[in-house]
């Protein structure tokens, strides 16, 4: 297993330094000099948004949810595809670099800092996800405590975005995909065999809650009925909650939005965004079916002190619940696979905590120091040393928040950013000089102000529509009827 494991993770990153020889500048290092294809593009957003979260996340909050953990690469899916198809040409025509940009050229400069800073904090929460995710893989895989991992995961992702960038990103991206397809596809084809399908799985997860007591109270099929088998097993409003701020959050990410800046032409733009909306789901679901697999074969630590430490035969047991697929493939996939499969997994998680790391780097240098500073020329190496300094912080907040529903990370970030940008962004592209620019920078901070709020209060519903539905009404405050042009007025003095 360590074999496979070890030629994996080579290969990609091998893949990602040798690709950083296209990056001779910061512009190519960033969108890669705009002459990627499509499946570079497919590479470069995929390679970032099926990581920690849409695999091991995915498993996690189906170990403990169902099938209503499908949400999160259901959403992805639908960013993605609005993205290609109604975000692609205004993104482009703007001959932009950032998204924040675009949002400056329309409400100014507090708007676009103001902007920045939001979409940061939703950016890095992501980027903690993904520290969590690849530290359980080393924590399975390894006898290493949680800070070596992921220091570990840290010191692999600067290697993989501070040597490559955009190119690294993007052509590790299109490996990545293949085999973490295949892994998918093998992982996914083991689950349905050993388990008579979906039904034989349900069937398994009933017969564990009727023979230990974790749910007291509660008949078996209530909860098979309620939870596993329920696409909205924590409410149709959290669910759906969840997949809108998964698919908003997706448009207003700077790293994606690099991706489509990055292709050689609308078309190749276009088809990167379409593949990944067609290729994202199946790995949400083969993620799925492993959460459940291991929930009717394996019990928590916690809960086996609960049922007063006697493990019940035929049982396996994990210290948490976001071990689910690292055990999946170390106990139930042939070695050296499962170290395939592990590397990929491990290096798909890094890469896309890297990507996300450039994309915080692009938007710190660009929308936030180069106003500052006298030489308007950005550095590369700038860029990297803000790479750099970004994921060590990552490091010391994801010590805090470790056992935390690595998902419920992923749908409080993108939501954050949808909520922080995509409203203003909209209208900048869309309904230019129609919006007051007090009124878009008023939205941008009583929005992301009534989303954390409503985080912390726990009110009813998912935040996000607290935060964006506020964002949304503030910024319809400010609406205003278009100025006419000076020719206009001037045919009207004449009438």
């Amino acid at each position: 297993m360590i074999l496979g494991l070890i030629l994996t993770i080579a290969l990609i990153i091998g893949i990602g330094i040798l690709s950083g020889r296209k990056a001779k500048d910061a512009e190519s290092f960033t969108t890669g000099g705009g002459r990627a294809s499509g499946w570079v593009v497919c590479g470069a957003i995929m390679g970032t948004i099926v990581s920690g979260q849409s695999t091991v996340g995915t498993a996690q909050l189906a170990f403990s949810f169902g099938i209503s953990a499908w949400w999160f690469t259901i959403g992805a899916a639908i960013g993605c595809l609005m993205l290609a198809v109604m975000y692609a040409k205004p993104l482009r025509d703007t001959g932009c670099s950032t998204l924040l940009e675009i949002v400056a050229r329309e409400y100014g400069h507090k708007a676009e800092v103001v902007g920045s800073t939001l979409c940061l904090i939703g950016i890095f929460i992501s980027i903690v996800a993904q520290i969590i995710a690849s530290s359980a893989l080393l924590t399975t895989l390894l006898p290493i405590r949680y800070l070596w991992a992921a220091l570990a995961a840290v010191a692999l992702m600067m290697i993989y975005v501070v040597f490559g960038g955009l190119w690294g990103a993007g052509l590790g991206g299109i490996v990545k995909m293949a085999l973490l397809y295949i892994s998918s596809i093998v992982a996914g084809v083991f689950v349905w065999r050993h388990s008579d399908g979906l039904s034989g799985l349900l069937h398994s997860i009933e017969t564990l809650f009727a023979n230990i007591p974790l749910q007291e109270g509660t008949a078996p099929e209530e909860v098979i009925s309620s939870r596993y088998a329920n696409l909205f097993a924590r409410g149709p409003l959290k669910d759906m909650g969840g997949c809108l701020s998964l698919a908003l959050g997706v448009l207003a990410t700077q790293t994606y939005a690099q991706g489509i800046w990055a292709g050689r032409s609308l078309g190749a733009s276009r088809r990167g965004g379409i593949l990944c909306a067609c290729l994202i789901p199946p790995i949400g679901a083969a993620c799925t079916l492993v959460g459940m697999y291991m929930r009717a074969h394996y019990i928590t630590a916690a809960e086996l002190e609960q049922i007063g430490g006697i493990l019940p035969e035929g049982m396996g047991v994990m210290q948490s619940s976001v071990q689910a697929f690292p055990l999946f493939i170390t106990h139930h996939l042939p070695p050296f696979f499962g170290g395939v499969v592990l590397g990929t997994l491990f290096v798909t998680i890094v890469g896309g905590g890297s990507g996300l790391a450039l994309g915080c780097a692009t938007i710190i240098n660009r929308d936030i120091l180069a106003p500052l500073r006298k030489k308007k020329s950005q550095s590369l190496r700038q860029l990297r040393v803000i790479i750099v300094v970004l994921l060590l912080i990552a490091v010391a907040i994801s010590l805090l928040v470790a056992k935390s529903f690595i998902n419920d990370l992923g749908f409080l970030s993108l939501g954050l950013r949808a909520t922080a940008v995509l409203i203003p962004l909209t209208c900048a592209l869309f309904f230019p000089q129609r919006i007051s620019r007090r009124f878009a920078l008023a939205s941008m901070i009583s929005g992301t102000a009534a989303l954390l709020a409503a985080q912390m209060l726990n009110l009813p519903a998912d935040s996000f529509y607290w935060g964006f539905g506020t964002g949304l009404a503030v910024c319809l405050m400010g609406w205003k009827r278009k100025t006419l042009v000076p020719e206009a007025i001037k045919e009207q003095k004449v009438r």
